[in-house]
């Protein structure tokens, strides 16, 4: 936790917010009263998507190779 004065806070607080790690406070006084609590927020968790998200998306219409004659060129 840091500790500032309100007058200090005034003329840096880009840089003091900037220097915060997540999770981190940072307490601004005046007259040696707290009067200000900031907290840098965590970054969010990244969770992995679950299995099956996307099961009946994909609809194959025909298993035949007729609707690949368009790409014959393409092809080696």
């Amino acid at each position: 936790m840091t500790t500032v004065t309100i007058q200090e806070a005034q003329a840096q607080l880009p840089d003091l917010i900037h220097r915060l790690n997540p999770g981190e406070e940072l307490v601004i006084t005046e007259n040696d009263r707290p009067v200000a609590k900031l907290v840098s927020e965590k970054p969010p968790l990244r969770q992995r998507p679950e299995p099956g998200l996307c099961k009946g998306m994909i609809t194959i219409v025909t298993d035949d190779e007729e609707h690949l004659k368009d790409f014959a060129e393409y092809m080696p």
